[in-house]
């Protein structure tokens, strides 16, 4: 199914059993507001690890009610945040979510040999928008972690990323390749990597629809695409962006929170679990969505 908002995401997990979600180094203000919301609705159970003390401080900073909370005390930073990854490795915990720790420190436990999260799968972020007037969430990779990945670690990303849509009850996820234009230019190296990906498409994706390369705006408008005459399976309905680089994936989802007052949520995958590793400075809503959607991954997944 397609979610409209972060709202029907929220609903539709208040409606399923709880899953566990474990926060790496949680003494940090504006994730213990995310648990303060997220426990309201119900969506998860919490355990949080780290500086108990400052946990509790900044607790209640933020009005947020431990009682019934697991808190493992902690003070160090990174060792707190190996036990997370343990808890949820072990099959303790289901989610893991970072706190107040450095994001290399927290990949390097997450990516640990031995006792972390490790797969045969490189990590990708993956990124959730709510658009003011746009009529549903589209979801974006990678503009977060690999910085300017090449033709093999783009099957692995958008492989991580169709596999969750599947997941989440988007059976056939609809990809658009993102480049400056829809026609391949040898000078244009995403446009060339675009169309290897759809010809790879069937084997490599079993499920997607992929086409590219694709403009923006064949990928959200079909107004667009049929003024330009350009026919395509996805046009106006591409569930799942794929942006060149980073760098396009940064400005792309910054010009969306301020130019047009959207919404971001975002997950790492590739690991064993859903990971939640959001900037210090996403709204609370932005992390309450982002835990809304990986424990909807967790549930449907364990029902499957």
């Amino acid at each position: 199914m397609s979610f409209e908002n972060f709202y029907q995401v929220i609903s539709a997990v208040k409606e399923m059993p709880p899953c566990r979600l474990c926060v790496a180094a949680a003494a940090e203000e504006s994730v213990l507001e995310a648990v303060r919301d997220s426990r309201k609705e119900g969506l998860v159970d919490f355990v949080l690890i780290g500086h108990e003390e400052q946990i509790w401080r900044q607790a209640m900073t933020v009005s947020l009610n431990l009682q019934g909370i697991e808190i493992i005390d902690l003070t160090d930073p990174v060792e707190a945040t190996r036990r997370a990854v343990s808890e949820v490795s072990e099959g303790r915990a289901d989610i893991l979510m970072k706190g107040m720790v450095n994001s290399s420190d927290f990949l390097r436990a997450v990516l640990n040999p031995d006792g972390g999260m490790r797969r045969d799968r490189i990590l990708s972020h993956f990124a959730i928008y709510e658009v003011p007037g746009y009529y549903r969430l589209i979801y974006m990779t990678d503009g977060g972690l690999n910085v300017s990945p090449k033709l093999e670690q783009k099957v692995e990303i958008l492989r991580n990323a169709v596999e969750f849509l599947q997941s989440i009850g988007i059976a056939q996820p609809k990809v658009a390749v993102l480049s400056a234009n829809e026609k391949v230019d040898p000078k244009i190296p995403s446009t060339v990597d675009a169309q290897a990906l759809k010809e790879m498409a069937a084997e490599a994706f079993p499920g997607a629809v992929v086409d590219g390369p694709t403009p923006l705006d064949i990928a959200v408008s079909f107004e667009s695409a049929l003024h330009k005459g350009i026919e395509s399976p996805i046009a106006g309905k591409a569930d799942l962006l794929l942006v060149p680089n980073i760098e396009a994936g940064n400005i792309l989802g910054k010009a969306i929170i301020y130019f047009a007052g959207g919404r971001m949520g975002g997950l790492v995958l590739g690991a064993s679990r859903p990971v939640i590793l959001t900037s210090r400075n996403e709204p609370p809503m932005g992390k309450m969505a982002s835990i809304a959607l990986a424990a909807y991954s967790v549930v449907r997944n364990r029902k499957g």
